[in-house]
């Protein structure tokens, strides 16, 4: 019985023994899944501070709205007018022959607003005259818009050139532009190159520096014969008269080629200031 009770007293013992060791396993597996993961949901980035964990997602940045650009505003023409002419400016031919001399003159105090210096005298026109008929290319007719021009350049009111522009209204424009360019009056070569105006003043829609495409409403001009005028042609109008381009075009004509403008295309002539 002692023997018995002995192995009896054993296997009690061995089989506490596996039994714990039995529970203590069970334990930890059961347990797993309860427990939080080992590593961190968010992991560290330079600087220390946490991301998001893998997985989550990030809300879209809101667009930032572009305003519309406002359009530009288009300029709309003005009236615009210049006009050279003062009290006293006008200055008469002497004689039927020195129309370009008398232009000269009143060209001559209207760049001179000073009202000092006027020119006017009758021994001066001819002199002028005289002066533009040799400088011109054949003075066997006469001054011509060539020395017409030259004289101006040489008593320091130029440089002043002679132009042909086949296009009436664009020879309009072109003395108009001139004029507002230099601040300087326009020769005028009329009745097909008979006789000689002078354009000192104009009226425009637009002002020719800020708008290519200006219209000529008005010409201010300076007939010398005043007040005869041409039974063919029509009368003068009175010093800084202001004609529409339709009056003004009854007497400033096409010059066709002749001996002294052989060079120079069939066209309105103009004795042009230069800038």
């Amino acid at each position: 019985m002692t023997g018995a009770r002995a192995r009896l007293l054993a296997w009690f013992v061995a089989s506490a023994t596996l039994l714990s060791a039995c529970s203590s396993a069970t334990g930890v597996d059961e347990a797993a899944p309860n427990q939080p993961p080992s590593s961190s949901t968010a992991q560290p980035v330079a600087g220390g501070v946490a991301g998001p964990s893998q997985g989550t997602t990030q809300a879209a940045p809101t667009p930032i709205s572009t305003p519309a650009p406002v359009p530009t505003p288009v300029a709309t023409p003005q009236s615009y007018s210049l006009n050279l002419y003062q009290q006293g400016d006008f200055v008469p031919q002497y004689t039927f022959d020195w129309c370009v001399a008398a232009s000269i003159q009143i060209a001559h105090n209207l760049i001179d607003d000073t009202g000092g210096g006027t020119w006017a005298g009758r021994a001066q026109q001819s002199e002028l005259w005289e002066m533009a008929r040799m400088r011109s290319s054949d003075s066997f007719n006469g001054a011509n818009p060539f020395g017409w021009a030259a004289v101006l350049t040489a008593v320091g009111m130029g440089p002043y050139e002679v132009v042909s522009i086949a296009n009436y209204g664009e020879a309009v424009r072109t003395a108009a532009r001139a004029m507002a360019t230099t601040g300087r009056p326009v020769g005028l070569v009329m009745w097909s190159g008979r006789h000689a105006w002078v354009m000192s003043g104009f009226e425009s829609l637009g002002d020719p520096s800020q708008f290519p495409d200006f219209s000529v409403t008005g010409i201010r001009v300076q007939d010398p014969l005043y007040p005869y005028g041409s039974g063919q042609w029509g009368p003068s109008p009175a010093p800084n008269s202001l004609l529409t381009p339709e009056q003004l075009a009854t007497q400033f004509v096409v010059r066709e080629p002749r001996r002294w403008s052989g060079s120079l295309p069939t066209g309105y002539l103009l004795v042009l200031p230069v800038a």
